[in-house]
């Protein structure tokens, strides 16, 4: 423990740093699969759309379940909401979550974007987009399923 706070230094004795790398490094895997390993076989497909996820929503809400009351702040404001993740377990969370929901929407993406024909090239750039910049990633995804359906002129979407 430190001193002055309740909040552990780690958690099953493993340090913050090191459940940091373990997130990282889970996400990483789920986004080398989605990006680079054959769709066809659909085992493989599950790793990264829902099993990486899966893996890191625990670990969020082992989180939250454990720390979320020991922060100070909340969502009120943005200066709540920077006082909330001062602890590090809590930052740690956070950070999670967007691994996670980030990894979701380009499983999400990578569905579509194979059924409404969009080479795999072409969404390479895309996931990378979305594993870097989240929202950004989906937006140019969107304006890309759009322009595709446009030009071809149809207006059906894609059911992924």
């Amino acid at each position: 423990m430190t001193e002055g706070t309740m909040i552990a230094d780690g958690l099953f004795g493993l340090d913050w740093e090191a459940w940091f790398s373990i997130g990282g490094s889970l996400a990483a895997l789920g986004w080398l699969i989605l990006i680079l390993a054959p769709r066809r076989w659909a085992a493989l497909n599950i790793v990264p759309a829902y099993v990486m996820p899966a893996i890191l929503s625990i670990g969020y809400s082992t989180l939250i379940l454990l720390y979320f009351g020991e922060g100070e702040g909340g969502f009120g404001t943005l200066a709540a909401v920077a006082a909330l993740f001062e602890t590090m377990p809590l930052l740690l969370a956070g950070w999670i979550h967007y691994l996670a929901f980030d990894l979701f929407v380009g499983a999400w993406i990578a569905r579509r974007a194979d059924v409404v024909g969009l080479h795999r090239i072409l969404q390479a750039p895309i996931l990378f987009a979305t594993f870097m910049l989240g929202p950004l990633g989906l937006l140019v995804y969107l304006a890309t399923e759009q322009c595709m359906t446009r030009l071809r002129g149809t207006t059906t979407y894609a059911k992924a």
